[in-house]
């Protein structure tokens, strides 16, 4: 799927460390859109590696400064924990990558409450029927 400049949020370099014994920290580039995260293996954006979609995302969690890089968290429903770093002079990735799962979130609420009124206008409720006692 290609993606038009309008619906990318933030593009560029992120690292990732990896999941191996070691964990190593790996440069990737990455593209964040309204739904999803994208991590690429090459800045040609031709191997994709994983993409998370903001409605798997949980939250962004344990940001950290220190020194010139910013550590940041991310937290899927499952429980699973994504570590990754950027440069501390760059707009960070963990404000982006918050404020685009809050929007996701609020667009999905709306879209929800939208699809419960139009079941109960399709299905209205019957009338509560009073009983012929006083109170």
């Amino acid at each position: 799927m290609k993606m038009s400049a309008a619906e990318v949020l933030k593009e560029g370099e992120l690292e990732k460390r990896s999941d191996n014994l070691l964990q190593f920290w790996k440069r990737k580039t990455c593209v964040l859109t309204p739904d999803s995260l994208s991590i690429y293996a090459d800045s040609q954006k031709k191997t994709k590696t994983k993409e998370l979609q903001l409605e798997s995302i949980r939250k962004v969690d344990c940001v950290e400064r220190t020194g010139k890089f910013v550590y940041f968290t991310i937290v899927t429903t499952d429980n699973k924990e994504i570590d990754f770093r950027c440069l501390g002079e760059d707009k960070c990735w963990n404000a982006v990558i918050t404020m685009a799962l809050i929007d996701f979130q609020n667009r999905k609420a709306i879209q929800d409450f939208k699809t419960r009124q139009d079941v109960d206008k399709a299905f209205p409720e019957q009338p509560e029927r009073r009983s012929g006692r006083a109170p």
